[in-house]
């Protein structure tokens, strides 16, 4: 499995910071390696470079379009986190979630 750059999104980086840490817990324990990290959308653009995924938390989905334009012409998936394990914080649904976005 190759290893995802992930960049989580919410409003302030607060509770997608816990969402990024369970998602590492979660891929180190299944034995997998991934990045995870966690900003607030204003920072996207810092990050277009070095990431394959831009998930963005349920509550900014209407930010979406716009973040799709700031990742134009990088090869990065550009989705909406789920509320079921978003609300949760639960990162093992959040790795499945990326796995399928990867067709994994």
């Amino acid at each position: 499995m190759a290893k995802h750059n992930v960049l989580l999104v919410c409003g302030s980086g607060a509770s997608s910071g816990f969402m990024a840490a369970n998602i590492r817990k979660a891929a180190k324990k299944a034995g997998e390696e991934i990045s995870v990290k966690a900003v607030s959308e204003s920072a996207v653009e810092d990050y277009v470079e070095e990431i394959d995924c831009l998930m963005i938390g349920p509550h900014l989905a209407s930010t979406k379009e716009g973040l799709e334009e700031v990742c134009e012409g990088y090869p990065i998936h550009v989705v909406v986190m789920k509320p079921e394990y978003y609300s949760h914080l639960d990162g093992e649904k959040a790795l499945a979630h990326i796995h399928e976005i990867f067709g994994e």
